[in-house]
């Protein structure tokens, strides 16, 4: 039999409650003096910090959270979001944290798919720093570049640039409302990607807070830490907050389709063949395969669907005679085809309707909000069709699984490992994204959980071994884990080889240099050595 509570326990609960109120409360009030104290001139500070109690608080936690899995009620909660309107607040921020002794988690958009960058699992009190406000955009066509502040979305960029020209673009992301800051951090991939690279291969100068709270540019922070920061993740080096980057040609015209075949179409043959096609064909053009189970016609059973999502740089004229000499099984017919400019290419490869105005990138808002868990990989040898027969399997046994395969090859090929930390270049033919969506409020995600990790070790004969390579950008908790301030080398190479390959021990030699007392953590943060 449970014992009733007493009314001396009552006592001790709300007074512990209370308690914890005050520390949080006096905690915002020291950070705030703090602020005033770091800063040149007097700020009406308390109206960037949302506190738990206050009704914008989840409003403004949840605005950009992408996976609605990290915003459950039982993952841990900021003791308070600061939102900075200037660089200096941010210097002030990294400041004052220290000074405190609280953990901070940096935000730029909101997509990091384990939600390290408004969620700390391993270390309480914490607070996010929040860079929604940082969204300046400054083009400048005479020279080909960009400043670009952190809390942009990538569709923003993409729409002032259009604004100004229609005939340059930039090679980044796919989804429009990726924040800047984070997204170049890890390498920053798109359509473009085999004409020109990765968002970090345009990159030109940025300019980030270091963990002594100075601001530093390309030339003052060296090209060590410059070279870090391109593709070495977020949350580790700095806050980033500015890219310069270096605007492309793009061409007046560009074409898009979408080709979907199922199982009963041939699709496994075709699927194969891709692989055999894509990361070699011409570099104006990029098609990805969207898999999924799909329901039958009329009948009952789910079978699966291979979508061929594409973009090519050029008139359609032109990209039916390219495939019709390399990938003529695709069966690409000119009605297929849909002749467009660059900035209508980003919206359709984002899935916006057609009719849909380029303003929308104005929105930065996720168009993709769901709770999910994903996985990452690099193939280096085509899958045999006998692997692909088993993936269909296990595809159709859950309920909402999501398969993304990317090429390379193009420019792609032209990098070597070590030109920046991201280090998936030559040699690899593709990349896959998995995916497991379920509905919010959905009971056994447990499940969910275990038939990705299942489906992942079903594809470990086909995939990049020693390491099995993975995308910083697909952040996956199951590759390993920091300890609390505690980061162990050992223990971070689980992760580290396999997003970064030989480029890890670098990267920790660089942040043993730059910040040695761990500022800048989290659960998957590069560690310093110890001193």
């Amino acid at each position: 039999m449970i014992s009733p509570i007493t009314p001396l326990q009552i006592l001790v609960l709300l007074l512990s409650t209370l308690s914890l109120k005050v520390s949080s409360l006096n905690l915002q009030e020291s950070f705030v003096q703090c602020l005033n104290q770091n800063s040149d001139r007097t700020y009406p500070f308390h109206t960037t910090i949302y506190t738990p109690n206050q009704p914008s608080f989840t409003t403004i936690l949840d605005s950009l959270a992408m996976n609605l899995r990290c915003i459950a009620p039982s993952t841990p909660k900021p003791e308070f979001i600061f939102t900075p309107s200037q660089d200096s607040h941010v210097q002030a921020a990294v400041i004052c944290s220290k000074k405190l002794g609280i953990h901070l988690r940096v935000r730029s958009g909101g997509h990091d798919y384990e939600g390290l960058s408004y969620v700390s699992e391993i270390e309480t009190p914490f607070i996010v720093i929040d860079l929604v406000k940082l969204r300046g955009i400054n083009v400048d066509i005479k020279t080909k570049t960009a400043w670009v502040q952190s809390g942009a979305t990538i569709g923003e960029v993409y729409y002032r640039i259009y604004e100004k020209s229609s005939i340059l673009g930039f090679p980044a992301g796919l989804c429009t409302s990726l924040g800047v800051g984070g997204h170049i951090t890890g390498g920053a991939y798109g359509t473009l990607m085999r004409k020109y690279g990765l968002g970090v291969d345009n990159v030109l100068d940025a300019r980030i807070v270091d963990a002594n709270g100075k601001i530093l540019d390309r030339k003052s922070m060296g090209e060590d830490l410059f070279w870090a920061i391109r593709g070495g993740g977020g949350g580790s080096f700095g806050i980033l907050l500015w890219w310069q980057i270096k605007l492309v040609p793009v061409p007046p015209t560009v074409t898009v389709f979408t080709v979907t075949k199922t199982l009963e179409q041939g699709a496994t043959k075709i699927l194969h063949r891709w692989q055999e096609v894509a990361p070699y064909i011409d570099e104006n053009l990029f098609i990805r395969v969207i898999i999924q189970p799909a329901k039958d016609g009329n009948k009952t059973q789910r079978t699966i669907t291979t979508s061929y999502n594409a973009v090519f740089l050029g008139e359609s004229r032109t990209l039916l005679q390219v495939i019709k000499k390399s990938f003529p099984e695709l069966g690409l017919t000119r009605k297929d085809c849909q002749e467009t400019s660059w900035i209508k290419s980003v919206l359709y490869i984002a899935g916006f309707p057609s009719t849909t105005p380029p303003e929308i990138l104005l929105k930065g808002k996720p168009t993709f909000k769901n709770s999910f868990k994903a996985k990452s990989d690099f193939v280096r040898e085509p899958i045999p069709e006998t692997g692909l027969e088993g993936l269909w399997q296990r595809l159709l046994s859950e309920d909402s699984p999501l398969m993304i395969w990317n090429p390379y090859g193009g420019k792609m090929s032209e990098f070597s490992e070590s030109d920046s930390p991201f280090p998936h270049r030559n040699g690899t033919l593709y990349k896959i994204q998995y995916l497991s969506i379920w509905q919010e409020g959905e009971k056994n995600v447990a499940k969910h959980v275990d038939w990705i990790r299942k489906l992942y070790n079903y594809m470990s004969p086909y995939v990049s071994k020693f390491p099995r390579e993975a995308y910083v950008n697909y952040r996956d908790l199951d590759l390993g884990i920091n300890t609390k301030n505690s980061t162990s080398y050992i223990e971070a190479s689980a992760w580290g080889y396999r997003y970064f390959k030989g480029n890890f021990n670098k990267l920790v030699k660089i942040k043993t240099r730059v910040d040695p007392e761990n500022v800048f953590r989290h659960e998957q943060s590069i560690p310093p050595l110890p001193v």
